[in-house]
């Protein structure tokens, strides 16, 4: 296992970083419990989950990822060898059933956030809080194009200076111990890098946004600041939604797969995107790697790249994908892949 320094922070964490959001909805605890026990022998110390999950979201499942999370800790201790993040849910996307609709980014909300995740996962501090996604209405999970609609809603939000004072605060208590973004924008990314200095605040260290074979937009302005400011992406959707197993090829829908079961699962389905997909396992097989191996090593490969988090439904899968980390692509594998991305550029956004 590889490991890398989380932003401006001492800290080194795997190159591998377990996802959650199944838990509870696709797995059940005994099946979570087995994924976490082999993700911290195979060295993967790094958890990360959400108020919001399982995914999908539903009222009678929330919180419920955190509190496998939590019963673990409590069956097994050893939260001092975990890595834990998670995140808060924003107004728009979380829906009224978390903590009664209050799900602004301010002081108050964010303390019951953090109240009720601490509950959950049994422990006194949260090693990285992430906002999950912006408050003011922007372009993620897919969205594209910032209209005068997006400018006229964007008057009513709150103030990121007023988050990140009441984010400082929650650090200050020792509750939480860093704080990062997810599915955040350059503009979004920068203006909170640049009040934490004005203020003299705690800075974001990590961004937590999709990135794989299917969908590279965060090179297009993100891969600088992750440069230039120190702060690495943590690349969720690694395998875009199982589309990059292969295992949807041809039309192929497999029993119990999230995107079988879910119909929400659809950025991945596109036109583009199955005909990148094929391209990029005819690449896979020429050099004699599965699908999954070279879409995951891709990922290895690129240095803005802190950890890349991996979500599996069964022991077979996770291995699989902790394996794919071990496997270096030579130059003419990367050079095959990026004349596939130059014919077809994130089709999946």
């Amino acid at each position: 296992m590889q490991y890398k320094q989380l932003g401006q922070t001492t800290i080194q964490v795997p190159e591998i970083c377990l996802g959650t959001m199944t838990f509870g909805e696709q797995n059940t605890q005994d099946e979570a419990f087995e994924q976490l026990h082999y993700a911290l022998s195979r060295g993967v110390n790094f958890w990360d989950t959400a108020e919001m999950y399982p995914v999908p979201p539903k009222p009678e499942t929330q919180g419920r990822t955190e509190q496998i999370i939590g019963n673990w800790f409590a069956q097994n201790g050893q939260r001092d060898k975990v890595f834990l993040a998670s995140k808060i849910a924003g107004p728009s996307q979380g829906g009224s059933h978390i903590r009664n609709g209050q799900t602004r980014y301010i002081a108050n909300e964010i303390e019951s956030a953090i109240d009720g995740s601490l509950k959950r996962l049994q422990t006194d501090y949260i090693d990285l809080y992430q906002l999950h996604w912006p408050q003011r209405p922007t372009n993620f999970f897919g969205q594209l194009g910032y209209s005068n609609q997006h400018a006229e809603l964007a008057q009513d939000i709150t103030p990121l200076e007023e988050t990140l004072v009441a984010l400082e605060r929650e650090i200050q208590k020792g509750r939480i111990r860093h704080i990062g973004l997810s599915n955040e924008t350059p503009w979004g990314t920068m203006k909170f890098l640049h009040l934490a200095d004005k203020l003299g605040l705690s800075k974001v260290v990590s961004v937590q946004n999709p990135y794989s074979l299917l969908n590279r937009s965060y090179e297009v302005g993100m891969a600088e600041i992750a440069h230039y400011e120190n702060i690495g992406l943590l690349a969720y959707s690694p395998l875009a939604f199982g589309y990059l197993t292969g295992k949807f090829r041809h039309g192929a829908r497999p029993a119990n797969a999230r995107v079988t079961l879910f119909s929400r699962f659809s950025r991945y389905s596109n036109p583009e995107s199955e005909w990148a997909t094929e391209q990029y396992a005819l690449i896979a097989e020429k050099y004699g790697l599965s699908l999954t191996q070279l879409s995951l090593a891709f990922i290895k490969h690129q240095f803005f790249v802190t950890s890349t988090i991996i979500g599996a439904t069964n022991l077979e899968q996770l291995t699989e994908n902790i394996d794919a980390f071990e496997i270096n692509l030579n130059n003419d594998i990367l050079k095959d892949i990026d004349a596939i991305h130059k014919q077809q550029p994130n089709p999946a956004p």
